[in-house]
């Protein structure tokens, strides 16, 4: 199997680089070419102009700024000999099908011998992609269907040919897994491939029947959504993310090249509403809106909902459907079987879907777990069409199908023999193949999942906020399960628990968890209960449980590594500065960001991150330089919008580890746990050398520069002062003495005990609640 040390993507419209700038996340040069522009900014201003925008985008195609300096832009004409230098080439320029095969007979002359060559196509059959093409170029050839935007969505379709070397296929399988951190699905050589041969039934299913049924768009989403696993946009929402514009030609091009006889042609029908958006510029949240729109008439921000029918705007209105209170007590059975117009919506939009799915395999792919599995990476459903059936009961399913007088595809019937399409155990997790048999579901080497080990074990100790696993090899697993991971006293009593456990039977501790985010810090509803009570010494009680156990997390007698994926917000962050290691997902959020609810880190994370500032070789030495970048980054609540910029910004060591495949993450934190354990000692107290009141009053003065230029508020001041007198010393401090981390612990949490009892910090802390948005007073 080779390797990827170089690559070319040719395209360089939203996807091409889009892919590009994923390419350089990895640390993998690439060459980005576009046709020779006739306009100003040179004959390469095409690619130039693309990098130049993803530097301006959100969310940001590249993970740090410092990733598109390894893109050089260049044009087909000029600079097609840069192709001999790539390993990989990856096209992807307009679906036409003669200038595709026009440009492979240009990049076969220009590439090395034994390079990879991919298309990025959704809609071309590779079979028609090569024909007539030589030998060579045919054998090196695949499609790498990835999904936008490439950053962040983690399918990566991938179809081989007949004539495609495997060796050529085992490479690009693992450098997009392990380099891209993409989740590989393999697909047979079908239209639209497997996810959006799925997603656009569902979609053009779900319009249709919303018109058929009188269902409003509000009420479609409601469905659509959380009920069913779907993320919130639901159908309406995810139209007008991706696009109003991409649905036609979606359509267009599954229409072309579907069999006479396929489902799909039985539901599409001509949407005049959705023609009539796009030509009006209504074309999702890329313009003007969709079938939502915010209207700021009169300074406001009012969501708007298209009405299907008139095609008039109105304020969204909030749904309050029986069938939706009916599934939350009785599941998915319960939302489709529901009487009211919702249910036989859900109804409808489901078994016309699921049943659609069922009928696919093999011909979509192998099996249907790999189907399951697109769905899962591509559509962001929790659940694949596979899944949802058993949830729902495939017995059930059948039947009803059935009673309606509809087909019920041989993979259903099989499902209703085996009991389902999975058989899921503490020792086995089982999908059903055609026939009737099941197959194990096998991880690749080097993936670890905390669900197997969940399913398969029951836990050290645990409690409603956090759970202690086994992960096998002497490394335990601490896991925090509160609403989006918050650190409650519940959190810190279980630490404080697993911290003696783990030093009685094992050699390390990882501290993981596979929700959205790591942990968004403390439980702000708990702690703005608590002050808005004036139980004072409640509040001062969970601040000094937290620096107690993060400290005695820190001296641990076994090594301790924070794994975390998302978001790693204030005391989130914290946990992470107080272990020996981290090992961090590439999509890791991390950030100090209390002084947007106006207080001050307060379980250790001012201390620590001075200390790793001060410890890094290659910032500037000097009791100051340390204290004036942590004064900036915590005083500005930065959140690290990767992995790679947390580095930079000092919540990560240099030594610690990246991994850009999520599933890969927990294993590289207990294999960098198990190298620790063998001789391992604690490390010793941390001593920090801290200006003191010189210091203070040079953080001041900056301070007074930006209230005069209207930067900072009132509020941000008091905070920023506060801030500055931990990250200073207090009065005590002397460069010239080190002081322990104690007496900074002790800053810590005097600072936040005055700032939370200001009315301006409360007022922060609600609006934040309330809005999820910081409040600037």
């Amino acid at each position: 199997m080779g390797d990827i040390k170089q690559a070319a993507v040719i395209g360089a419209g939203v996807m091409g680089a889009g892919i590009a700038a994923h390419l350089a996340n990895a640390g993998v040069p690439v060459v980005l070419l576009d046709v020779v522009s006739d306009g100003p900014g040179g004959r390469s201003a095409i690619a130039e102009g693309a990098v130049a925008r993803m530097l301006k985008t959100e969310p940001a195609p590249f993970m740090t700024r410092r990733a598109a300096s390894l893109v050089t832009p260049g044009n087909i004409d000029d600079h097609l000999g840069r192709l001999a230098d790539a390993d990989l080439i990856i096209e992807a320029v307009i679906e036409d099908l003669e200038i595709k095969q026009a440009l492979y007979r240009r990049v076969d002359e220009a590439r090395k011998t034994g390079s990879i060559v991919s298309s990025n196509t959704s809609t071309l059959a590779l079979a028609k992609l090569t024909a007539g093409l030589p030998d060579g170029f045919r054998r090196d050839f695949l499609i790498t269907h990835f999904f936008n935007p490439p950053r962040y969505m983690r399918l990566l379709e991938l179809v081989a040919g007949p004539d495609t070397r495997s060796d050529a296929v085992a490479t690009v399988r693992d450098f997009a897994d392990r380099r891209l951190g993409k989740g590989v699905v393999m697909c047979h050589d079908t239209p639209g491939f497997i996810a959006n041969r799925i997603g656009a039934f569902w979609m053009q299913c779900a319009v249709v029947e919303a018109l058929d049924r009188e269902i409003t768009v509000e009420e479609a989403d409601a469905i659509m959504s959380r009920p069913v696993g779907v993320p919130k946009t639901g159908v309406f929402g995810l139209i007008d993310l991706v696009g109003l514009d991409l649905m036609p030609r979606v359509d267009a091009s599954l229409a072309a090249h579907l069999a006479p006889d396929d489902a799909y042609h039985s539901i599409r029908r001509d949407l005049p509403l959705l023609n009539k958006l796009i030509a009006e510029g209504y074309t999702g949240r890329k313009g003007k809106g969709g079938f939502y729109r915010l209207n700021t008439d009169g300074g406001g921000r009012v969501k708007e909902a298209i009405d299907l029918t008139t095609g008039d705007y109105h304020p969204a209105a909030k749904v309050a459907l029986e069938c939706l209170a009916a599934s939350k007590a009785g599941g998915l059975r319960a939302l489709v079987a529901h009487e009211d117009k919702g249910g036989g919506y859900a109804w409808a939009v489901l078994s016309k879907t699921l049943a659609y799915a069922a009928s696919l395999v093999p011909e979509i792919a192998d099996d249907l777990h790999a189907v399951d599995r697109a769905m899962q990476l591509g559509y962001n459903w929790a659940d694949g069409p596979f899944a949802l059936i058993d949830r729902m009961g495939a017995d059930y399913f059948a039947e009803r199908l059935a009673a309606e007088g509809r087909d019920v595809p041989p993979l259903l019937a099989d499902a209703v023999e085996s009991g389902g399409f999975y058989q899921r155990d503490k020792a086995h997790d089982r999908y059903l193949m055609a026939g009737g048999a099941h197959a194990d579901i096998v991880r690749d080497e080097g993936v670890l999942l905390l669900a197997d080990v969940k399913r398969m074990a029951e836990p050290l100790v645990h409690n409603s906020s956090a759970s202690l696993w086994d992960l096998g090899d002497g490394v335990a697993c601490f896991e925090v399960h509160t609403k989006m991971n918050t650190i409650d006293a519940g959190v810190l009593t279980l630490l404080q628990k697993s911290l003696g456990i783990v030093a009685k039977g094992h050699k390390a501790m990882v501290i993981y968890n596979e929700g959205d985010n790591f942990s968004v810090g403390v439980n702000l509803g708990l702690a703005l209960f608590a002050a808005n009570i004036a139980a004072w010494p409640m509040v001062e009680g969970l601040l000094s449980q937290g620096q107690q156990t993060y400290k005695a997390l820190k001296y641990a007698p076994f090594p301790v590594i924070g794994a975390p994926s998302g978001m790693a917000l204030g005391g989130g962050c914290e946990i992470l500065l107080h272990c020996d290691g981290i090992e961090a997902h590439a999509e890791s959020y991390i950030g100090l960001v209390e002084a947007g609810v106006g207080i001050v880190p307060g379980w250790g994370g001012c201390k620590e991150l001075l200390a790793r500032l001060a410890a890094d070789p290659k910032r500037p030495r000097g009791p100051m330089p340390p204290v004036a970048a942590a004064f900036e980054t915590i005083g500005m609540a930065k959140v690290a919008k990767s992995a790679i910029e947390a580095r930079e910004l000092g919540f990560l060591r240099r030594g610690d580890g990246i991994i850009f495949n999520r599933e890969r993450l927990l294993a590289a934190a207990k294999a960098r746990a198990l190298a620790l354990a063998d001789g391992y000692r604690p490390p010793a107290p941390t001593e920090l050398s801290l200006p003191g009141p010189s210091g203070r009053a040079a953080l001041t003065m900056a301070l007074g520069d930006l209230r005069r230029k209207g930067a900072a508020t009132e509020h941000d001041m008091v905070v920023a002062g506060e801030l500055a007198e931990v990250l200073t010393g207090g009065d005590s401090a002397d460069h010239i003495e080190p002081m322990g981390e104690d007496v900074v612990l002790d800053l810590e949490r005097a600072a936040l005990m005055r700032l939370i009892r200001t009315a301006p910090t409360l007022a922060r802390m609600e609006h934040t609640l309330a809005t999820g948005k910081p409040l600037r007073n």
